[in-house]
């Protein structure tokens, strides 16, 4: 009990008999008066809250969309004849160079098939050279008038035949190499090899090629995501009336892992799409990240940060002095000049770190309320307690 609801209690001892229930009830009277007079005393006491001041900077514009990784190259690795298929040559899932043999087709019927072109071609080549020197003989018979034209005219079309059918057989033979050739599947790219699509044994490229595996390169790793048209239609007119430095056409971007956490190498911008898809309204974006330790994956989904620009004129307050309203609107309370408290609508353009970018509605010098925002009310009076360090007035 207060020091003044005891006074209160021995005076009325003095003054009142016990016994009267009247006056028992004139002394609750005065007592509920004295406890009041405290209570509202108590009440009066202005509340303690903390401020940042506010201070204008070039903040880092950044926005979050969710992307997916995607090889940065992927070849399909096909039968390109037909036959049986004998082997495999490597390690599922592992790293291949390219040129690297992957599987073996059996290649006797090629082998046997280059061989009967290579005697084709010899035996074409011998009857050139026969035809060849009988032209000859018959040039130099014909001055002496012991071979006619006629007979000359004759052998100069076969000696000409011949030599077509050399280039001919020679053709053949080359395209039986290329088949023998393509018994021995190799890697087009270097990149880690997949699953074996089909088992030894199988009859492989019968009329059509046959997918054999997969070959993904992904270091470097593309990561895609798609940028509502809306945001950049913003950030387009920002720029235009100088508020907002845009970050070119190879923004870095940063990816947030599943678990979280940030990669640790960023990555740039390398396509943007010129038209806007118009089932989604976004437009489509690619960036190019390095991977050496090949622990991103395609086919992950992941959050990326998009470096948008730079905002030539904001402010950077934190978290917890941002409030919202019932329709979602943004604002904070502020200590006016006369020590008094004011609403003040702001807009926000994201946040850094920690922090809420401002980019509408505070002006160089505003003291932005950040603990006890429940406890102040706007038009009442406060209590500053201090000013604490804070990116707002640091930068």
């Amino acid at each position: 009990m207060s020091r003044s609801v005891k006074n209160c209690a021995c005076a009325l001892r003095r003054t009142v008999r016990p016994a009267s229930v009247a006056s028992l009830a004139l002394t609750a009277a005065l007592l509920a008066g004295c406890g009041t007079s405290t209570v509202h005393h108590a009440a009066a006491t202005p509340p303690v809250v903390t401020v940042v001041t506010a201070k204008a900077q070039q903040v880092p514009l950044t926005r979050e969309f969710t992307g997916r990784l995607s090889a940065y190259r992927q070849a399909n690795v096909l039968a390109r004849v037909a036959g049986v298929l004998l082997k495999r040559w490597y390690t599922e899932g592992s790293e291949v160079r390219r040129g690297q043999r992957l599987f073996q087709i059996d290649p006797a019927p090629y082998k046997a098939t280059l061989d009967a072109a290579l005697a084709t071609l010899a035996q074409a080549r011998a009857n050139y050279i026969n035809a060849r020197v009988t032209v000859r003989r018959d040039q130099a018979l014909i001055k002496a008038h012991l071979v006619s034209e006629a007979q000359l005219d004759s052998d100069e079309a076969i000696y000409r035949s011949d030599a077509a059918l050399v280039q001919q057989a020679q053709a053949n033979v080359q395209s039986a190499r290329i088949n023998l050739d393509y018994c021995y599947v190799t890697s087009p790219i270097a990149g880690i090899a997949g699953e074996q699509q089909v088992t030894e044994g199988a009859l492989v490229g019968q009329g059509t090629p046959t997918l054999l595996t997969t070959v993904d390169q992904i270091n470097p790793i593309y990561v895609n995501f798609n940028v509502p048209a809306t945001e950049q239609e913003t950030l387009d007119a920002d720029a235009e009336a100088g508020l907002v430095k845009p970050a070119g056409s190879h923004a870095e971007v940063q990816l947030i892992l599943p678990d979280g956490t940030p990669y640790g190498q960023p990555g740039t911008v390398d396509f943007r799409a010129a038209t806007v898809d118009p089932t989604t309204g976004t437009i489509a974006m690619r960036a190019i990240l390095p991977n050496p330790k090949q622990a991103l994956l395609p086919g992950m989904f992941v959050n990326v940060r998009l470096s948008v620009g730079t905002a030539r004129h904001a402010f950077l307050i934190p978290q917890a002095a941002v409030q919202r309203s019932a329709a979602g609107d943004a604002y904070v309370l502020m200590i006016t000049p006369d020590g008094t408290v004011a609403k003040k609508s702001i807009a926000t353009e994201g946040t850094l770190d920690n922090d809420w970018i401002v980019s509408h509605g505070l002006v160089d010098g505003d003291r932005v309320i950040v603990s006890g925002v429940l406890r102040a009310r706007p038009g009442a009076k406060v209590t500053i307690q201090a000013t604490p360090s804070a990116r707002a007035s640091a930068h």
